[in-house]
């Protein structure tokens, strides 16, 4: 869960409240959704600003809700343990243990911070063709 008073750019914030960075660029310049500009003339949206919509989406059934990122079409998902978790700059290298495997995938560090990934945590390798993806499985706390 993101940290009271954090700012998020348009694309962070459409991909929380789930619908696309040009339909969020025009409720901005709209003026449907509320937004600070910085010194460069970049919006940024406000935690606060994206309460009512976190909310709505609590209220959905399950199936509807943002927080259904667990039903995704890939079949191939390997479940295991995170062992290893090292960031440097915008990139992240999971190692998740999978029986007597380790698979390794790198995504970025925004996903990790996002999943809130640790060491131990159980999550899952979800491959396609030659790209692999990290889905956290047990609840965050």
């Amino acid at each position: 869960m993101p940290t009271a008073n954090h700012m998020f750019t348009p694309r962070e914030a459409a991909r929380l409240i789930g619908i696309s960075y040009p339909t969020i660029k025009q409720w901005i310049l709209s003026g449907k959704l509320k937004t600070v500009q910085t010194a460069g003339g970049h919006h940024r949206v406000s935690e606060a600003t994206l309460k009512p919509f976190f909310a709505k989406d609590k209220a959905k059934p399950a199936s509807e809700s943002r927080e259904r990122f667990r039903r995704v079409s890939g079949r191939n998902q390997l479940a295991g343990k995170v062992v290893s978790i090292r960031i440097e700059g915008l990139l992240a290298e999971v190692v998740l243990s999978i029986g007597d495997a380790h698979v390794t995938a790198i995504i970025t560090a925004g996903a990790v911070r996002e999943l809130q990934l640790k060491k131990g945590d159980t999550a899952a390798a979800l491959i396609k063709s030659t790209d692999v993806m990290i889905e956290r499985l047990d609840e965050l706390s």
